[in-house]
């Protein structure tokens, strides 16, 4: 299945050993400042920038500014539009500003958070998938203003994008205006990167992508030069932190996803040479990576996934990587620098993809992906909640966990079983909020084991959840509610007791834990919610 030519072969120095200062850009080049000046009051945005890679750095600044220093702020109104989250300075300042009116389709940004969950600004959490259509059919309001970051753009208005792709092609079709942040941290080696393609609406007509490396586009976003209306240099790394080191239980719950996959490969159920993985972002799905460069028993690896973490050195270094596309590079400033150094030999490993392709439910359906995404909590019927603290309270968003969940081959959660020092458990009697139905969940696990769910009626999936995930300290409790709801439930299907099914949070909202040796003699305030959100906050990964 490896040995291939690529649809379409894009040289991998496809760039010019000029300065990229041309003409071009000469005549467009402006200031932030006096970009934001010409941004109309009451806007929409659609800004480049994946979780967080590839983001404005400097115009939002300046718009901000231009906010704060107006006499009159409370006109101003912004709606903003990216691929998925992005770093402070682009979300972090125009939250800040409180003139944000509107956010989609995914965040991660404290500010932001906080305003969302005070209802002070309407966020429209969606399937990334769905985030392309919507625009093109104007179901949203229209873009006025496209900022986008790139390395390079030339004179008949080609546009080099830096490290995502995201939602960017899109708005560059869409918007009235482009203004360029043309960022020269970027080498122009990252020409080449990227794999260029829209899908058509209403046609029918099938995207060919057949393998994690075929090529179907072109490695740039074409515009017509004169929307351009002006160019600003920069020269800033994302801002991204990278994630923590995993932990134990991040390792042991890798383990426990290896040695399944391996087990289905013994029962012929997967491939020897494996099928393409997706990975969420965060400390697990970093181990599972962690643990494939490490493991003797795996050769050779593809992913096709949304975001790409410092954790694919691993696999570089152990030789174990055989291709990746992705929509994002989302690296630490030391995984940044070895990408550059290393660019000429990496470029081919690697495909950028406009969200659209990335997150295509008919592409990711076609090639069998293993996809492996984190819970927030799950309950014991497996149900998952990926987005809402206590029911009420936004985190992140579902991002793209569910495009690949619901088309995957086989789809995993994981989740470490508890939380807080145990004052959480991540396995619920009932969760609440539902991002991911039973009906998509196939395989759930934590460091206490993995529960195999397919092919099992809700019953038995109750008792192989409560038997290999669920942490001990919870079992029992776990196991003394599912009898009682086979005892008291009106029917036996997916037995509930609906008066005791989110007892559970209800305690942690009122003591500050889910389990009962923990309860304090105190009424629950109306800070509680936002207390325990805070917690959850501290606790939980970004998942995209």
């Amino acid at each position: 299945m490896y040995i291939r030519k690529h649809i379409l072969n894009i040289p991998f120095r496809c760039y010019s050993s000029e300065s990229r200062i041309n003409s071009f850009i000469k005549s467009k080049l402006m200031s932030a400042e006096d970009v934001a000046q010409k941004f109309p009051e009451q806007i929409t945005i659609g800004a480049s920038g994946f979780t967080p890679a590839g983001y404005p750095k400097v115009i939002p600044s300046a718009f901000a500014q231009r906010i704060k220093n107006s006499k009159n702020p409370e006109n101003f109104s912004i709606n903003l539009y990216t691929g998925a989250s992005t770093g402070d300075e682009l979300d972090g300042v125009l939250a800040r500003t409180g003139r944000m009116k509107l956010r989609i389709p995914y965040q991660s940004h404290p500010d932001l958070r906080k305003l969302i969950n005070e209802g002070k600004l309407n966020f429209i959490d969606m399937h990334l998938s769905h985030v392309g259509r919507y625009i093109r059919e104007g179901i949203f309001p229209p873009i006025d203003v496209a900022v986008i970051e790139a390395c390079d753009v030339t004179p008949d208005g080609r546009i080099y994008l830096t490290n995502s792709s995201g939602m960017s092609g899109t708005y560059l079709s869409l918007a009235k205006d482009i203004y360029i942040e043309l960022n020269q941290a970027h080498p122009l080696e990252m020409k080449g990167l990227h794999d260029i393609y829209l899908p058509e609406l209403h046609t029918g007509r099938p995207i060919n992508i057949d393998y994690v490396d075929d090529r179907i586009g072109t490695p740039y976003v074409r515009v017509n030069p004169e929307r351009i209306k002006g160019i600003v240099l920069t020269d800033k790394f994302d801002s991204s932190k990278g994630f923590k080191q995993p932990d134990d239980a991040s390792f042991k719950i890798a383990n426990n996803i290896l040695d399944f996959i391996l087990h289905e490969v013994e029962y012929g159920r997967i491939p020897k040479k494996l099928l393409p993985f997706q990975s969420g972002v965060g400390n697990v799905a970093n181990a599972v990576l962690a643990c494939i460069a490490r493991d003797k028993r795996f050769n050779s690896i593809e992913m096709y996934t949304e975001v790409i973490q410092d954790s694919i050195f691993d696999l570089l270094d152990s030789d174990k990587l055989r291709f990746a596309s992705t929509t994002a590079l989302t690296f630490s400033a030391q995984g940044q620098i070895r990408f550059f150094k290393e660019i000429n030999e990496l470029k081919s490993k690697f495909i950028l993809r406009p969200m659209e392709i990335s997150n295509n439910p008919e592409v990711i359906r076609r090639m069998g992906l293993i996809t492996m995404n984190t819970a927030l909590e799950a309950d014991i019927y497996g149900n998952v909640n990926s987005t809402h603290v206590l029911g009420s309270s936004m985190m992140n968003g579902i991002g793209g966990s569910g495009d690949f969940t619901r088309n995957a081959y086989i789809s995993i959660f994981m989740a470490p079983s508890i939380a807080k020092g145990g004052k959480i458990s991540a396995f619920v009697p009932m969760v609440s909020h539902v991002d991911h139905n039973e009906h998509s969940v196939q395989v759930m696990v934590s460091e206490q084991g993995l529960a195999d769910l397919r092919a099992k009626t809700p019953k038995q999936r109750a008792k192989l959840i409560i038997d290999k995930c669920v942490h001990p300290m919870y079992k029992d409790q776990l196991n003394d509610y599912f009898q009682h709801a086979q005892r008291v439930s009106f029917a036996q299907h997916t037995p509930h007791d609906l008066k005791q099914a989110l007892s559970w949070h209800v305690r942690l909202q009122e003591t500050g834990s889910m389990h009962p040796d923990h309860q304090q003699s105190q009424q629950p305030t109306s800070k509680d919610t936002e207390k325990a959100a805070k917690k959850m906050d501290e606790t939980v990964p970004n998942k995209k």
